[in-house]
């Protein structure tokens, strides 16, 4: 009499989330996961920072004024005696604020008039795009120049002066991508069942086009980063004493050959923070990308 043995059902693997695949894709980036320490680096520091300073960001010290790094001062002093590393570290607070407050203030306005424009057509998204012409063709620093002399040099100034000027880019991006799923399966049959144009932008159009946007905020950041660094260069960032990268690269251009790290030290962390962020949006973008490799 033969005996039938029964085979088990082959244990399949539980799929891996889309996140989790990217992650994947992600970490196989070098570049983009040491870009992506430094930027947790530099986030943690602006955010404790002013606890851990040695120094206030006012403090002088006349009897030691251009003192080269040591032990007391590990990246030197100023003109003024001002300890470097105290003011880099409030230099990251205020980069910090500006560079992300200004980067959602730009998100919400682009998403917003972006999903307007192409879930309503005609005259509406002819409006809207012309307004994006506009904010292309006019240079945003200029215009940046403008509302900080016309409204102040503060935190909140600055961070809305950089953020309303930034959003085109963002509607344009997020336009063409409703566009293309404007006229879909599922968007279509949600208008059909009488769902209305906000229903139809949160339920169905908005999550399928949130890892573009993801890429493009993490584009965003380091350009408003420049921005506002750019402002302080030309004396219209924080007002003084509050430190920032851009004046504290300015004033040291006129005494960098004889006491170079007054230039080396911020300009050096500051474009090493550019880069890692460009190396963490690039990373983003392989990963999140739908054809890339698993």
């Amino acid at each position: 009499m033969a005996v039938v043995l029964e085979q088990s059902p082959a244990v399949r693997p539980r799929p891996q989330s889309r996140w989790l695949q990217a992650w994947r894709r992600y970490s196989r980036n070098y570049f983009a996961v040491a870009g992506l320490i430094w930027v947790i680096l530099f986030l943690l520091t602006g955010i404790i920072g002013p606890w851990i300073a040695p120094y206030g960001y006012a403090d002088t010290d006349f009897l030691n004024v251009y003192q080269g790094p040591s032990w007391q001062h590990i990246m030197g002093t100023d003109n003024l005696g001002h300890d470097m590393f105290s003011q880099i570290l409030w230099s990251t607070r205020f980069a910090i604020e500006i560079a992300f407050g200004a980067t959602l203030v730009s998100f919400v306005i682009g998403v917003i008039l972006g999903l307007w424009a192409g879930l309503a057509g005609g005259i509406t998204d002819m409006l809207i795009m012309r307004l994006v012409d506009f904010m292309y063709a006019f240079p945003s620093y200029f215009l940046n120049l403008i509302l900080v002399v016309k409204f102040g040099r503060g935190l909140l100034p600055i961070l809305f002066a950089i953020g309303i000027t930034g959003w085109a880019g963002y509607a344009r991006l997020i336009r063409s991508l409703v566009l293309s799923l404007r006229n879909s399966d599922m968007v279509e049959a949600a208008r059909a069942l009488g769902a209305s144009p906000v229903h139809i932008a949160r339920k169905y159009v908005f999550p399928n086009v949130m890892t573009n946007m993801v890429v493009a905020l993490a584009f965003g950041i380091p350009y408003d980063l420049t921005a506002q660094a750019a402002l302080s260069v030309v004396g219209l960032g924080p007002a003084p004493p509050m430190p920032s990268f851009g004046n504290l690269v300015a004033n040291a251009n006129a005494n960098i050959l004889g006491y170079p790290w007054l230039l080396y030290f911020p300009a050096g962390i500051f474009a090493l923070t550019l880069l890692s962020f460009q190396f963490v949006a690039d990373g983003l973008q392989e990963a999140l990308n739908p054809k890339g490799g698993n």
